[in-house]
């Protein structure tokens, strides 16, 4: 079986992106290995007091996040294709590529949002920050508006 890393964001085109993942595991006998990565300060907030730090809003925003990928795992499973799902937190890159290596990926299936210039000047592209540093193939799915032209 073919080991298949996919990272999500949850973002409005995660869908898009599974279905083009299940569609590719299933022309190769893929399972898919879902993760996504939480940064590592969600219950931190800048008030009047400095840096304060919420447990809860922690443990609710990666309760949240949980659930979310149990559904997505779901949609896997019945689309027909071998599934499990880890959250992990920290800095998304070093992340999915550790990840990818303890899983022995043989693909590592991202998306691109079409997205260039001055947006990732300011906000950096995962995919590319992946696809530039990881010895595992990187499969890059389209999943951004097609233009009219």
């Amino acid at each position: 079986m073919v080991n298949i890393v996919l990272p999500v964001d949850f973002g409005e085109k995660t869908d898009q992106l599974l279905e083009g993942a299940v569609r590719f595991a299933k022309q190769i006998n893929g399972r898919i290995y879902l993760i996504h990565v939480a940064p590592s300060d969600i219950g931190f907030a800048i008030g009047d007091m400095g840096f304060q730090y919420f447990p809860e809003v922690e443990e609710n925003e990666i309760r949240e996040e949980l659930v979310q990928l149990n559904k997505l795992q779901q949609k896997i499973l019945a689309g027909g294709v071998d599934c499990e799902h880890i959250l992990k937190q920290g800095l998304a890159k070093d992340i999915i590529l550790e990840h990818a290596r303890d899983k022995k990926a043989d693909f590592i299936v991202m998306g691109s949002h079409g997205r260039s210039g001055i947006y990732d000047v300011f906000v950096g592209s995962l995919t590319k920050g992946i696809t530039k540093d990881s010895d595992i193939p990187v499969l890059v799915l389209p999943i951004h508006e097609k233009s009219e032209h």
